[in-house]
């Protein structure tokens, strides 16, 4: 590498683990990937002394970015994320951007414009007004919000069931399921199982697979809680739309859409119906190199 070579930094702290990709011009210098254990975009200070210190693990010794650009996990405003910057910048005499890491998707994409959907354990969608503003739909947490990511179709299932239950119907498939994953021996049991675990969203995710594998057996309580999780992410784009937001592309990334074909179908149908002429697309690089796309703007 020579030295006149600008190095641009990108990173993607996920919530579950932490992807740094650093590249001079064409070639790669640094690939690297942590758990995001210990991330706290709440507290500035902290955030940005996390991310120089694993800047200084992944890089050479005496290499310093010329460029960095963040897609910061739970970064949920713009007034939190220039908040990480500007603290970010005591540590690299540097330009640097900082995003919620949803917004990564469009440029890793390619694209200059568009909308990101994530559908993982959680949900949310996120695009720019024609002036720059960022917008963001959803991604309120598994109690109240994230309709369609894994942990809102556990919570919606389980309502599924309790529902029919109190309508004298015997448990089906995903029923049994959901009895099972949670160690209960009856429906109403469930209830205290899921307010019982620490980590709400990921404990509740995890068990997502059931409502899936209960849609396979031909539980319609499952396929109609799969329905309705599409249409729900669908609605986020259609939000997005209402307010202004160009819709023609639409990235989508996360484990639970991607992995689950009912969910993703669910989407799109709902999409044409939502949003006619959008163009849904699953994400097939790694979001980190949206960060990388965005460092490169900023030199």
């Amino acid at each position: 590498m020579q030295e006149t070579t600008p190095l641009v930094v990108g990173i993607d702290v996920g919530g579950t683990k932490t992807h740094l990709r650093a590249y001079a011009g064409d070639a790669l210098v640094a690939d690297h990937v942590r758990t995001s254990s210990g991330w706290r975009p709440h507290d500035p200070v902290a955030a940005a002394g996390r991310l120089a210190s694993l800047v200084a693990d992944a890089l050479p010794t005496g290499v310093r970015p010329s460029a960095l650009a963040l897609g910061g996990h739970a970064c949920e405003t713009p007034r939190q994320c220039a908040q990480i910057r500007t603290a970010l910048q005591l540590h690299f005499d540097a330009p640097a951007l900082v995003v919620g890491d949803a917004e990564l998707l469009v440029p890793a994409a390619g694209l200059d414009k568009g909308v990101g959907l994530v559908a993982g354990t959680g949900s949310v969608a996120v695009g720019r007004l024609a002036d720059g503003t960022p917008v963001q739909i959803g991604g309120w947490g598994a109690v109240l919000g994230d309709e369609g990511g894994a942990a809102g179709l556990v919570r919606e299932a389980t309502r599924a069931v309790w529902a029919a239950h109190d309508c004298g119907e015997e448990p089906d498939a995903l029923a049994l399921g959901l009895l099972d994953a949670f160690g209960v021996a009856e429906v109403p049991a469930l209830g205290a199982a899921l307010e019982s675990v620490k980590d709400i969203s990921a404990q509740w995710g995890r068990h997502a697979p059931v409502v899936f594998a209960a849609a396979e057996t031909g539980s319609p309580l499952a396929r109609a809680v799969i329905d309705e999780g599409g249409r729900a992410l669908a609605a986020l784009v259609g939000l997005l739309a209402a307010r202004g937001v160009v819709v023609d592309d639409v990235v989508v990334a996360g484990t639970t859409v991607l992995a689950q074909p009912l969910l993703y179908d669910a989407f799109t149908s709902a999409l044409a119906d939502r949003v006619p002429g959008a163009r849904p697309q699953p994400l097939e690089a790694p979001p980190v190199e949206g960060a990388v796309a965005l460092a490169r703007s900023l030199l």
